[in-house]
């Protein structure tokens, strides 16, 4: 399936364009076009063997998704082979990422068989995740990586796999761009994702289904529906942030609390000072002190 390689002259859109890591753009640019997912996915893993087409399995998008809480939009699609991809960007980090991701992954493989079919007819799940984070930071090697694909292989001799039923491709974009990893289109995609307001740079791509992608999101960004909808993801996924950030400080206020309380246990128990000079010492509120009694 051939991509258009001209450029669009009327999508020389002069305002702001949307940013195609906001994941409603992402999936109106990928999920609407099956020939760009495919190049996507052939220049994302150039070290496996190139898909011809893909059929998207869910275009459309409702209005539940773009409010819900913690509700990724993804692309769908299956290839001409059967082998099932989920295509996703992710702009936040969280702390179940991993199970998240592993658990989708798992379903994808698990709901290809009906009951009776036998296990050879399974296909591929394939996952390819685009993070606007960096994910492994660990150790000095993590820092130094960050085109990832993970499988089904022995910890100690990975040349022995149960096969390529279940793979998990990472892009961290932000290190990729920073330590310049990846060559060719991958690269220019890794550009494109991280870069996309940079005239200079932009103009210096020539990968024609980059080109394509950009022509998109201009289409997108010149369309007052298509924004006003980008706004209200954007808005939704800021408040989500905005929550598990309180929860967190929540959580470390109220050990902060239990840390004082049981310090001023310990100080009633010792006796000698004052619940005055307790609540100065621990920072409780005095009548927090007298109830301790």
């Amino acid at each position: 399936m051939a991509v258009n390689t001209e450029f669009d002259a009327s999508t020389d859109w002069k305002g702001e364009l949307l940013d195609p890591k906001n994941d409603y753009v992402f999936k109106r640019v990928f999920g609407e076009d099956p020939a760009l997912l495919v190049s996507l996915i052939n220049d994302l893993r150039p070290d496996l063997p190139e898909i011809r087409s893909v059929e998207i399995l869910n275009p459309g998008i409702n209005a539940e998704e773009l409010r819900g809480k913690y509700i990724v939009l993804d692309v769908l699609a299956r290839d001409a082979e059967g082998h099932a991809y989920n295509v996703e960007i992710q702009v936040r980090r969280y702390g179940a990422w991993h199970q998240r991701a592993l658990y989708y992954l798992a379903r994808m493989l698990a709901s290809q068989l009906d009951a009776g079919e036998d296990y050879d007819r399974l296909r591929a799940a394939v996952g390819i995740h685009l993070l606007d984070f960096d994910l492994f930071t660990e150790t000095p090697e993590q820092c130094a990586q960050a085109l990832w694909r993970f499988e089904m292989r022995d910890g100690h001799q990975p040349q022995v796999t149960l096969g390529n039923q279940l793979q998990l491709s990472l892009v961290e974009l932000k290190k990729a761009d920073r330590l310049r990893q990846g060559t060719g289109p991958l690269a220019d995609w890794v550009s494109f994702f991280e870069h996309w307001r940079e005239e200079q740079i932009m103009t210096e791509i020539e990968h024609a289904p980059i080109r394509e992608a950009l022509n998109r999101v201009r289409r997108l960004s010149a369309d007052e529906e298509a924004r006003r909808i980008a706004f209200v993801r954007e808005r939704a996924l800021r408040d989500e942030v905005s929550l598990l950030n309180e929860a967190r400080e929540e959580g470390r206020e109220e050990g902060r609390l239990e840390t004082a309380r049981n310090t001023a246990r310990n100080l009633i128990a010792l006796g000698g000072l004052s619940d005055g000079q307790i609540a100065q010492a621990t920072g409780l509120p005095l009548e927090q002190v007298e109830a301790l009694h």
